[in-house]
């Protein structure tokens, strides 16, 4: 009997939420994939932070084994994946199991597969090579996606940075990007030569760098996924970038709103328009699967520029998977999913990317991601819990009940707060220590953040408390992302 082919949402829907096999998402939080265990029967988190102490139903968080300290995302990953209540609790469940993950390596795999399971994202070497932001510009060339005008060169010292400007016409305003790097790490502003000397050790013996010319630009994200029926596009949603109540990093990511009036009817078709091309030669390159775009558009032309790609799910992917649309037809994540579930599936995607363009499929929310932006280190000797905060009329920030879901968020008065850093954990500049989802928008027309996102950020930051290190201690910021 021939294998029956879901040929519409309704199907695949059901699909999933009959779903037999057991699906991990491993990672440090489960904050990417929020709420995607309400979507897919058997959906569940590993995850090595407790963000929700022991109460969410579909969390494991194992109990602390000694390890060496973690260097990335991935070493989180791998050493969860060895960890005997881990691998217990997947052999207890049985089944042939799938796993998702933010970030993974050749290692991951390899312990994936010792597991009997099966990564459902492309290739590790794959993923790695598309996340690099020099090829990147070259994949947006072949889409016909435009970068910032911009050289791709090796920079040996600052004489040669200025060649290269002059040869390219680049002026003396520039962005600098190393190949690989996350949030402000590897993105260098150079205005002199002094600004070079600054970041010269990162910037020389790097290999290819990209540099840009600097323009005037709001970021903005858009997330997709590649399918064998074509490229499905999610919401145009704005950045926030830098913002020093939220983070330390001079262009850091810290944040996205999703609102229908963001960007202009034209402005958002355009951004479409391009993220379907970048897709489909992704598809071409052999990449299947999510992705996100990063955008900057040019406040005085009004261009709209190929920022990078992220060939993975990303700090967004929440914002994504919960909009308007997901809850009217699926979340962009399920064809994740479905995409590599070898299951035969028939989509027109030219129809479904017409009706998620409509504004009514996109309703207002805010998220912020809050670090610690002080230049000191401490331990953390009170952490306020995951849940719902509200605003009182004076401006205090108080906790009023747990909840680990964000649509438990009634007014804009209320916000779901998920909190990373916990008792005991050390709190320095750039430690992660929650992330804030409000109702409505964070910033004001002129993209500054709002007086109202102020309070709630001073709010939750007070609600941390912490004691000074023992003299004798250091510790290194770790600066890899978590999320």
């Amino acid at each position: 009997m021939p294998k029956k082919t879901l040929s519409n949402i309704s199907e695949i829907r059901r699909y999933f939420h009959t779903n037999p096999d057991p699906i991990y998402f491993v990672s440090a939080t489960n904050f990417n994939l929020l709420g995607l265990d309400e979507w897919v029967k058997n959906f569940k988190y590993i995850c090595y932070m407790d963000c929700f102490d022991g109460r969410h139903p579909n969390v494991l968080c194992p109990s602390e084994m000694p390890h060496d300290e973690f260097q990335s995302i991935e070493d989180i990953n791998n050493y969860l994946l060895q960890h005997k209540e881990v691998v217990d609790y997947v052999k207890a469940r049985g089944g042939k199991p799938k796993f998702v993950f933010l970030m993974f390596d050749e290692k991951t795999e390899k312990l994936v597969k010792e597991l009997g399971g099966e990564v459902w994202f492309p290739k590790a070497k794959l993923r790695t090579a598309m996340d690099n932001k020099i090829e990147t510009v070259r994949v947006g060339n072949k889409a016909g996606v435009p970068s910032v005008p911009n050289a791709l060169s090796e920079v040996k010292d600052y004489e040669h940075l200025k060649k290269i400007c002059k040869e390219n016409d680049l002026g003396d305003d520039l962005v600098l990007q190393s190949a690989f790097g996350d949030s402000g790490h590897t993105t260098f502003f150079i205005n002199s030569e002094a600004d070079f000397r600054k970041h010269e050790h990162e910037i020389v013996g790097e290999g290819e760098i990209k540099v840009m010319k600097r323009i005037n630009c709001r970021g903005s994200a858009i997330e997709a996924c590649a399918t064998s029926q074509g490229t499905i596009v999610g919401p145009l949603m704005t950045e926030l970038v830098g913002f020093k109540e939220l983070t330390p990093y001079r262009g850091g990511w810290c944040g996205n709103e999703i609102f229908s009036t963001a960007f202009s009817p034209k402005q958002r078709n355009k951004a479409r328009e391009l993220t379907f091309k970048f897709g489909e030669q992704l598809r071409k390159e052999g990449y299947r699967g999510y992705f996100e775009l990063d955008f900057l558009i040019d406040k005085k032309s009004d261009d709209i520029w190929l920022g990078e790609l992220n060939p993975r799910i990303t700090g967004a992917s929440s914002m994504t998977n919960h909009a308007a649309f997901a809850h009217a037809d699926a979340p962009l994540f399920l064809f994740h999913l479905l995409e590599f579930s070898k299951k035969q599936f028939k989509l027109d995607v030219e129809e479904l990317n017409a009706r998620w363009s409509d504004p009514d499929m996109i309703d207002s929310w805010s998220q912020m991601v809050i670090k610690h932006t002080q230049d000191s280190v401490d331990i953390i000797t009170h952490a306020p819990q995951t849940g719902i905060y509200k605003m009182t009329p004076d401006g205090h920030v108080i906790f009023d009940r747990f909840d680990y879901h964000r649509r438990a968020v009634e007014t804009e008065d209320e916000a779901f707060f998920l909190r990373i850093s916990n008792v005991g954990d050390y709190r320095y500049e750039g430690a992660d220590l929650g992330i804030l989802v409000t109702r409505g928008r964070s910033m004001t027309k002129s993209f500054q953040l709002t007086a109202k996102s102020k309070r709630w950020i001073d709010g939750i930051k007070q609600a941390f408390s912490a004691r000074p290190l023992p003299s004798a201690t250091s510790l290194q910021d770790p600066a890899f992302k978590i999320m």
